[in-house]
């Protein structure tokens, strides 16, 4: 009897010991693409992938990091002969192509020159007038360049791309990839704040996810609106609330409508927007922020695979919110 019991308390500290080891996390975080990255992840193997994840996210900057000179889409904008593209740039191409179209133009990565010349990409910011924008408007449009095979072709030599807009989200997407093939099927992948979750935690329980309150603060954490959970599921949030510039008491948001040229002014504050792949999510969130809350409204009926939670101030300068039917399942509101 005494064998018996010592038998069962062993096979009671052995699953015991395997269950601890299923239900501890690992956790990476760093820096990549200008900004933070944290993914948290369980793996019975235990093994530590952030060098493996470093490296990918290393290549992945350069194809498509208008940041670094020699980057597959800096050659491209610079006009450099014979570039070939890789898989992650043909990603993002064929991407912005489907979502320009589907956004009538609201999102387009052709506004590389304008985002230069007020002041939001790598190049120095330019004195802003009327001219100086027509002038770089008559080389904006989606429809003046196109990927031929593996290369680019474009109708006027000045036309240049920024991916900035979407490309975080497709690293996310990236990551998420990699971990699947690893055979990890529980895990968190944030990069700058566009995150996609894979299935539940172990503890049955899904991941969470905070969406701030659209406060005007470059530096640090706004205090939240609002908690999403995530199954199997991508966030992308757009805002005018972390990127700005005030100039001569103005405020101008990061976010250019390529058919003005001038940063987008309506009153969607921030659009966090859900779909199946963080690329998607983060570039139709930067195309819903710029055509606003009416067309938004519109676009969002037409295209049920994406849900969104929407943040708009009314004429009093209150805190609206705007969601569709999907929403409620996926959103709770934090109280103040």
């Amino acid at each position: 009897m005494k064998r018996i019991k010592n038998k069962y308390l062993f096979i009671l500290l052995f699953f015991s010991i395997i269950s601890k080891a299923q239900v501890e996390p690992i956790k990476i975080q760093g820096i990549a693409q200008g900004t933070t990255y944290h993914i948290t992840y369980f793996d019975k193997r235990d093994r530590n992938l952030q060098p493996e994840i470093e490296k990918l996210l290393e290549d992945f900057d350069k194809s498509v990091s208008t940041y670094i000179p020699n980057s597959i889409i800096s050659k491209i904008n610079s006009n450099q002969k014979n570039v070939k593209v890789d898989k992650y740039f043909m990603a993002c191409f064929k991407k912005a192509k489907e979502v320009w179209k589907n956004t009538n133009g609201a999102f387009d990565p052709t506004v590389y020159p304008l985002v230069n010349a007020w002041g939001f990409g790598p190049g120095k910011k330019e004195k802003i007038e009327k001219e100086k924008i027509d002038s770089l408007l008559q080389f904006v449009g989606f429809d003046l360049i196109a990927l031929k095979g593996k290369r680019i072709v474009k109708k006027d030599s000045r036309v240049a791309l920024d991916f900035n807009a979407f490309a975080q989200g497709y690293s996310v997407d990236v990551v998420s990839d990699f971990l699947k093939s690893k055979n990890i099927a529980s895990f968190i992948v944030e990069i700058g704040g566009e995150v996609y979750a894979n299935c539940k935690k172990p503890n049955g329980d899904n991941w969470s996810v905070g969406i701030e309150k659209p406060i005007d603060n470059k530096t640090s954490q706004n205090p939240l609106k609002a908690i999403a959970k995530l199954e199997n599921l991508a966030i992308a949030t757009s805002g005018n609330y972390r990127r700005f510039i005030i100039e001569n008491g103005v405020k101008y948001a990061h976010h250019i409508d390529p058919k003005t040229g001038y940063p987008t002014k309506n009153n969607l504050l921030s659009a966090s927007i859900f779909s199946q792949e963080c690329i998607s999510s983060d570039a139709n969130a930067t195309g819903i922020l710029v055509m606003g809350l009416e067309k938004a409204k519109d676009f969002l009926s037409k295209h049920p695979q994406l849900q969104a939670y929407l943040i708009y101030s009314d004429e009093n300068g209150d805190y609206k919110i705007y969601e569709t039917s999907g929403i409620k399942s996926i959103i709770s509101e934090v109280k103040d």
